[in-house]
């Protein structure tokens, strides 16, 4: 399916694919009681962080997000990606996220798939901050010539 706009969209698969996060979401959330923060889990798993979520489940979580990368590759091919030509953003962008997930007390993925489905005003804020700054960022960088 072609989208006007949107030439490498694939809806139908970001369908599946958002069935599947929300479906291993509320899996843990009704099954153990605990919510499906990738920076949570992998703080837990990591040491760097005690948190209520028992080690082995953390663990378990985060070994699954890697073994289930590798199957899907395994099964439908390498996923292609591409990345600024300079290194020094990727990292830059990466320790920016990271210190935005400590000073938000959570992730996109704790926030926005956890947090917005139980109606949290800490989360409604958090993922409307991350949305708003994620549209600042781009239009800045194309503004700079810096797309890619």
């Amino acid at each position: 399916m072609i989208l006007p706009g949107f030439p490498d969209a694939q809806p139908v698969e970001g369908l599946f694919g958002g069935l599947m996060i929300g479906g291993a979401a509320a899996s843990m959330l009704l099954g153990l009681g605990r919510i499906a923060g990738v920076s949570g889990m992998l703080a837990r798993a990591s040491g760097v962080e005690r948190t209520p979520t028992p080690w082995p489940i953390a663990a378990l979580f985060i070994v699954g997000l890697v073994v289930g990368a590798g199957l899907f590759s395994a099964v439908a091919g390498p996923v292609e990606a591409s990345f600024p030509p300079d290194y020094g953003w990727l990292v830059a962008g990466g320790l920016a996220v990271g210190f935005g997930t400590r000073l938000g007390s959570g992730c996109t993925s704790g926030h926005g798939v956890c947090g917005m489905s139980r109606l949290s005003p800490r989360s409604l804020v958090a993922t409307g901050t991350f949305i708003v700054a994620g549209m600042v960022t781009v239009a800045i960088v194309n503004a700079l010539g810096g797309g890619w």
